[in-house]
């Protein structure tokens, strides 16, 4: 017996025997040892940030999916991402009991041989509808494994909500009776709206056929000028569009921060009306 422990010990170290019960490393229910970060982005916290913020009742996860497609002469390709930057975190922080997963940046934008709709543009980027939809999927479960009550799916691009809805609509009839809910937020993409409160205000537009307007673009000057090529388009004398004067920018600026806000609250009156109605 004793001359079989040293092989035996081999064996195990190479994996061919099965080891027994060992701690897991890092302890899951280790104590967080400095304070948490501000930030109600996924990707930003540490693994016990979460679980944490999770055990202090941040019961609900936003999953934003954008885009990468062409967006006229101006503006850049993620314009769609980087307004749900600034849109989610707003969005978090007025529920209160929400953090925001990584924004799902490849979406369905058109085929791809032969290329339609945004594909016959360099720079943008596709996925088909079933891996979009096998994508939101398994973010999905991801956050269910970890124990969140309600996932909320908003879309900023109108190619993104039928895969949205259609996959919150699979899991929770997968899911009926547990503890989690997906609730597909359509009052987020309601453009009509935004823009019939920006002629309320007295912004008038006249569509040039680009694929843009003066609410895209101002939301993006207030995440970063350069997105929208501010100084470029100053010195080409084409700081406007739909006949909006984007001038003086400090300006749009502040539209684009009154926007962000204005779809912030109605996206938050969903959600709270979703996640108080009854489990399906």
């Amino acid at each position: 017996m004793r001359r079989l422990l040293p092989l035996l010990a081999v064996l195990l170290v190479a994996g061919f025997l099965p080891a027994g019960p060992t701690p897991e490393n890092p302890d899951p229910k280790m104590v967080r040892p400095i304070e948490a970060l501000d930030t109600v982005f996924i990707e930003e916290m540490t693994w016990l940030e979460v679980r944490d913020a999770m055990k202090a009742g941040k019961d609900t996860v936003i999953i934003a999916t954008g885009g990468v497609e062409q967006n006229g002469p101006y503006l850049a390709t993620g314009k769609h991402n980087y307004v749900l930057k600034a849109a989610t975190e707003a969005i978090a922080r007025k529920l209160g009991n929400a953090l925001v997963a990584p924004i799902i940046a490849f979406v369905p934008e058109g085929d791809i041989d032969p290329p339609t709709l945004h594909m016959r543009y360099p720079g943008t980027i596709t996925l088909t509808e079933e891996t979009f939809a096998r994508l939101l999927t398994d973010i999905c479960s991801s956050f269910k494994t970890h124990g969140f009550a309600h996932i909320v799916l908003i879309g900023d691009s109108g190619g993104n909500q039928k895969g949205m809805k259609d996959v919150a609509a699979e899991l929770n009839a997968k899911w009926k009776g547990g503890k989690t809910q997906v609730h597909y937020i359509p009052e987020y993409y309601n453009y009509p709206a935004v823009n019939k409160w920006l002629q309320d205000q007295g912004i008038k537009q006249e569509p040039e056929g680009w694929h843009d307007d003066f609410a895209m673009t101002a939301m993006l000057m207030a995440v970063d000028p350069t997105l929208v090529r501010m100084k470029q388009r100053q010195a080409a004398d084409k700081f406007r569009i739909n006949g909006v004067d984007l001038a003086p920018a400090a300006k749009t600026i502040e539209w684009g921060k009154k926007i962000i806000d204005f779809r912030a609250e109605a996206t938050v009156k969903a959600i709270r009306q979703a996640t108080a109605a009854p489990k399906p």
